[in-house]
């Protein structure tokens, strides 16, 4: 976790230096790579608690489907906090997810994970980068995940305020009280502590009333919901599709709605506000 605040530290400092947009701008030709090792035990339970997976013993059963994404981010950070990279890290928004598992991942497994920088592309708000995540056991791929993140352009953050999200249209399933220190504790497991989700006041520097959710816990608390309902779909979850809409700001209460087929959830307000909306699909 050390490295992961040191790239936090040098995104701040090398940010100011870069610039959204730029018509010349490249990705670095960069892969990072963690040499092949199980989750740890003590770190995984802590996650599946924070995320309210279901508990079970290490080695019973394989990672939660978004596991190997918190595994990998501190390579993530250092790829996006480096000199080459042409996109300042501060004020970066997590747009969207994908993630699928060609096969269940068991805990013990020795993964070895790869970062890199995909795709640069122009979004009508900014720049949007594609950041790739692979795990791979014994040179097998067995997991991947791509991820937009948006830098966006001064002039068109403003209108993003004015913009109403499409209801969400699914029956509710679930309402769930989220706690005002949830950024800090789902920090404490991930290794995320970008200060926009631990304290309001350091989330009022980057224009936040409050605290908000990290969009992975939102994520990753749908999918439980999904495990672990006893009305629960069969089969296990191999891919899913996340969009981000809206930031969950801490304290909050929420509600988890999804299909009667189980394949597309999203989460709203009390007010009808969209948080996030996905699809997912199982193996039979």
């Amino acid at each position: 976790m050390a490295s992961l605040s040191a790239s936090l530290v040098r995104g701040a400092v090398t940010s100011p230096f870069k610039h959204a947009g730029r018509p010349d701008a490249t990705l670095p030709a960069t892969r990072l790579t963690l040499p092949a090792a199980p989750a740890a035990p003590g770190p995984l339970a802590a996650y599946r608690r924070v995320c309210s997976f279901p508990t079970t013993a290490y080695g019973s059963g394989p990672l939660p489907l978004t596991y190997p994404h918190v595994l990998a981010f501190p390579l993530t950070m250092r790829l996006m906090t480096g000199r080459d990279f042409p996109l300042p890290v501060v004020g970066l928004v997590h747009t969207w997810i994908e993630i699928a598992a060609r096969r269940p991942v068991q805990a013990g497994e020795p993964l070895e994970l790869t970062v890199y920088a995909a795709e640069l592309t122009p979004h009508r708000r900014g720049t949007e980068v594609t950041m790739v995540t692979e795990a791979r056991v014994g040179g097998e791929l067995v997991w991947e995940s791509r991820s937009g993140y948006l830098s966006r352009h001064a002039t068109e953050a403003a209108e993003e305020s004015t913009e109403k999200a499409r209801p969400l249209d699914l029956p509710a399933v679930a309402e769930w009280r989220l706690p005002g220190d949830l950024g800090r504790r789902y920090g404490a497991v991930s290794g995320d502590r970008n200060p926009i989700h631990l304290h309001p006041l350091t989330a009022r520097l980057f224009g936040f009333p409050r605290a908000i959710a990290h969009g992975m816990w939102t994520v990753a608390r749908c999918l439980a919901e999904a495990e672990g309902r006893p009305d629960g779909h069969p089969g296990e979850l191999r891919t899913v599709r996340a969009e981000f809409k809206a930031p969950v700001l801490l304290p909050a209460t929420v509600t988890y709605a999804a299909d009667p087929a189980g394949n597309a959830f999203g989460l709203r307000s009390a007010s009808g506000r969209v948080h996030l909306t996905g699809t997912v699909t199982r193996a039979l």
